[in-house]
């Protein structure tokens, strides 16, 4: 590995002296971790109304699929919507759902919840997937969707549902910051 050389001045009006510089590299190496972060760890936004067709397709926006890949995992979500993961994050959450205790009843529900109405998601040519009857009727997909990024994950909601969500976390939305966060 070559060793960068760079000049530095010792006093002001000083001689000009090389020495090697020990951190050139910190700054690339930093940068490598957070892009590989990135790449590992999407982060995702952003909110796209679409429609189900009467196939069952969705089209899911080009920028979600970017970070969700080729294949994902689909599930029932809370509030009635579905949750969609990529294939890592869906690994960390089912490693935090094995965790819960198994003699916990509401574990075991909550658990069978994400579990059950699970499924694999593949995009085709298209940029669509195929969703299951069960998770369509779960979340109420008859036609007109809202999709959004949600940090970590992305959810599926029908635009109905979350309109009326919107309008009621609306009229709490700075009391439940001010719990919440620390602004």
């Amino acid at each position: 590995m070559a060793v960068k050389l760079v000049g530095t001045v010792g006093n002001s009006g000083g001689k000009w002296s090389v020495r090697p510089r020990k951190w050139a590299n910190v700054h690339r190496t930093t940068y490598l971790l957070h892009r590989q972060a990135r790449e590992t760890t999407p982060m995702f936004m952003g909110e796209f109304q679409h429609s189900v067709d009467a196939k069952g397709r969705l089209i899911i926006p080009a920028k979600l699929r970017e970070g969700l890949g080729e294949r994902f995992v689909a599930t029932k979500g809370l509030e009635n919507c579905l949750f969609v993961f990529p294939p890592k994050e869906w690994e960390a959450f089912g490693e935090k759902l094995r965790s819960l205790p198994l003699a916990s009843g509401a574990a075991r529900a909550f658990t069978r919840l994400f579990f059950s109405g699970a499924t694999e998601c593949e995009v085709d040519p298209q940029g669509r997937i195929l969703l299951p009857a069960n998770l369509r009727e779960y979340a109420g997909l008859d036609k007109d969707v809202v999709i959004m990024g949600v940090s970590n994950r992305v959810e599926i909601w029908a635009k109905g549902a979350w309109e009326d969500y919107c309008q009621k976390a609306e009229d709490s939305f700075a009391d439940t910051a001010e719990k919440l966060l620390d602004f």
